[in-house]
C-alpha cells in the first residue's frame, strides 16, 4: 500500500486541475461574500450560491475589480487551481462582470484581456498620423452613408488628398474576414499614408465584427497608421483599442486625418506676413548698416582734387629742376667738347702737323731714332696723306 504526503497529494490535485481545459477557462456566476482587500491591492472573496461556495482571488489591476462588493451578484472569469499551503480550491479571477451581462459581452471582455496581455493595446506602439497625407485608404461598406460622409468631409477640408476605398461588409458573419482582407489590401496599395476603418452606429451584435480577433490582428499588423471610427461616440470596440487613433465617429475620423484648408490658408497668411515683416526688417537693418559704411568710406576717402594739384606742382618743380640740370650739363658738355677739340689730332694737323707711321708695322713715329734711311712711311695729313721713303735721318744730337 502506497502512502503519500499531504504535499504530494496537493501537488497531484493541482496538476490534474490545471491540465483540465474547462477549468482553465471558466465563467462562474455567484454572489460575493467575505470580501477582503489588504494593502497589497489584491481582492480575496467567496463566490456562493444556494448549495456551494468557492474561494476566489483577484489580483490588482485585473479587469472589473471595482464591481466587487459583498452581496453583489457577478459573473467571474478565471482558472481553477489549488493553493497548496492551505489546500484550498480557489478560482483565480481575471475578469468580473455584473450578473445578467450577455454572452457576447463576456466574450468581449475575455478577448480584451487576452489581447491586452499580448500588448496589442500598448500605447507606446501607437503611431502618429501624417500631417499632410497624400493618399488615404478607407475600409468600409461602399453602399453605406459612412463612405460618402468621409468623402464629403475630406473634400471640403483638404481636396488635395487621394481617397481609396477598400470595400468590405461591416455587419454579419462574413464581415470580420472581409474587413481583415480589406485592411491587408489597403496596405498593399503603394503610397498609402493612413487607413480609416469605419462604420456607423449599431448594437453590440451589429458592431461585433470589429470585436473579432481577426480584425484586431489585421489592424495591429498594418504597416501604416490606422484610425478606427466604429459606431457612435459611446461605442468602444476592440478595433478602437488596437488602432493607432480612435475617432468617435467616421466624420470625426475624416477631420483627424487631414488638415483644414481654411486653417492652412490662415496660417500661410500669418506666416507670409511674418516673413514679409522679417524680410523688411532685415532689409532696413542692412540698409542702415550699408549707409553707415558708405559714410565711413566717404569720410575716409582721400581728397583727389588736392592730390591732383600736388601732383601738378611736383611735375612743375621736377620740370624746372630737370631743365636747369640739362642746361648745366649742356654747358659743361660744351666746355669739355671744346677742350677735346683743342687736343684733337685733327685740329693739330690742321695747323700743319702730320702723323707718320711705319708702313709695314703701322707704328707711329715720334722720334728720328725710330727710322733709318730707306724706310717706307705713311704720312697722314688733316686732309688726305701720302707715302714717302726716308732718304735722310737727322737726329737730335746732330744740331
Amino acid at each position: 500500500m502506497a502512502v503519500y504526503s499531504v504535499s504530494q497529494v496537493s501537488s497531484y490535485l493541482k496538476e490534474v486541475i490545471e491540465q483540465d481545459s474547462l477549468l482553465q477557462d471558466v465563467w462562474v456566476a455567484g454572489e460575493v461574500s467575505n470580501l477582503a482587500r489588504p494593502g497589497s491591492g489584491h481582492s480575496y472573496f467567496t463566490l456562493r450560491d444556494a448549495n456551494a461556495s468557492l474561494r476566489c482571488v483577484m489580483f490588482r489591476n485585473s479587469r472589473g475589480s471595482e464591481q466587487l462588493d459583498n452581496g453583489v451578484a457577478i459573473v467571474a472569469h478565471g482558472r481553477v487551481s489549488i493553493y497548496e499551503v492551505r489546500g484550498d480550491l480557489q478560482l483565480i479571477v481575471d475578469i468580473v462582470q455584473p450578473e445578467g451581462v450577455g454572452e457576447l459581452q463576456l466574450k468581449l471582455e475575455q478577448l480584451k484581456l487576452k489581447l491586452e496581455t499580448e500588448g496589442l493595446f500598448e500605447s507606446s506602439r501607437k503611431r502618429k498620423l501624417p500631417t499632410y497625407p497624400q493618399k488615404i485608404g478607407v475600409v468600409s461598406s461602399p453602399t453605406g452613408a459612412v463612405w460618402h460622409d468621409i468623402q464629403d468631409v475630406i473634400g471640403r477640408r483638404y481636396p488635395l488628398v487621394e481617397l481609396m476605398l477598400a470595400p468590405a461588409p461591416v455587419q454579419g458573419e462574413t464581415a470580420a474576414p472581409a474587413i481583415a482582407e480589406a485592411i491587408q489590401a489597403a496596405n498593399d496599395e503603394p503610397g498609402l499614408d493612413v487607413i480609416i476603418v469605419a462604420r456607423g452606429g449599431g448594437s453590440l451584435e451589429d458592431l461585433w465584427p470589429f470585436n473579432e480577433e481577426l480584425v484586431a490582428r489585421a489592424i495591429y499588423g498594418s504597416r501604416v497608421p490606422v484610425v478606427s471610427a466604429v459606431g457612435h461616440e459611446t461605442d468602444y470596440t476592440i478595433a478602437d483599442l488596437v488602432a493607432d487613433v480612435r475617432a468617435p465617429t467616421p466624420s470625426a475620423a475624416a477631420e483627424l486625418v487631414v488638415p483644414d484648408k481654411m486653417e492652412l490658408s490662415s496660417r500661410i497668411l500669418v506666416d507670409e506676413q511674418s516673413l514679409n515683416a522679417g524680410i523688411w526688417g532685415q532689409l532696413s537693418t542692412k540698409k542702415e548698416a550699408a549707409l553707415q559704411l558708405i559714410g565711413r568710406m566717404e569720410r575716409g576717402r582721400p581728397d583727389l582734387d588736392t592730390l591732383r594739384m600736388r601732383v601738378d606742382d611736383l611735375l612743375k618743380t621736377a620740370y624746372t629742376h630737370l631743365k636747369h640740370n640739362l642746361a648745366v650739363k649742356s654747358e659743361r658738355f660744351g666746355g669739355l667738347d671744346g677742350r677735346l677739340h683743342s687736343v684733337s689730332p685733327k685740329d693739330t694737323m690742321r695747323r700743319g702737323y702730320a702723323i707718320i707711321q711705319m708702313k709695314q708695322e703701322g707704328a707711329v713715329i715720334s722720334g728720328a731714332t725710330q727710322v733709318r734711311k730707306g724706310d717706307e712711311v705713311d704720312v697722314t695729313l688733316s686732309e688726305g696723306g701720302f707715302e714717302a721713303d726716308v732718304t735722310f735721318v737727322r737726329r737730335g744730337d746732330d744740331g
